[in-house]
């Protein structure tokens, strides 16, 4: 359970201690506040399609951490190494919500898929951002660099 008082804490402050997603089993909420990305292979529900990246699943999450950490008002909150897979809160920038963000790279043939997934802490909608902050991440993980 979210904290009231993590609406004035910044980054991770006032939030639950983080930890790793099975994404396989993952079930999303009935609520219109999420966004999955996730590959073609994954059976269950997705929001986006995630390409192969051709590179192995340690340099794809560790190009997303580079990524994520120059993301404005993001702050990482867990990198379980071993797993391939992060955790991040992003905090929006009127009122301060926290919103949480998981990745995973996993092994796939010929390189590496992505499992990225946005979630609000707060409230039942959230207008679009966390599609468009999937969508965000998304493209700065395929442009050259």
């Amino acid at each position: 359970m979210t904290s009231p008082l993590a609406l004035f804490a910044s980054g991770a402050s006032g939030l639950p201690p983080a930890t790793p997603v099975e994404f396989a089993s993952l079930v999303l909420p009935r609520s219109p506040n999420t966004c999955l990305a996730a590959p073609a292979s994954h059976p269950g529900f997705k929001h986006i399609e995630t390409p192969l990246y051709p590179m192995s699943p340690a340099a794809l999450i560790d190009r997303l951490l580079r990524l994520a950490d120059n993301m404005p008002r993001t702050t990482r909150m867990a990198h379980w190494a071993e797993r391939h897979q992060a955790q991040w809160v992003e905090r929006t920038p009127l009122m301060n919500y926290p919103d949480i963000i998981m990745a995973e790279a996993a092994p796939a043939p010929g390189g590496a898929s992505l499992f990225l997934y946005s979630r609000s802490l707060l409230g039942y909608h959230d207008l679009g951002v966390n599609r468009a902050r999937v969508v965000r991440w998304l493209a700065a993980l395929a442009a050259p660099g």
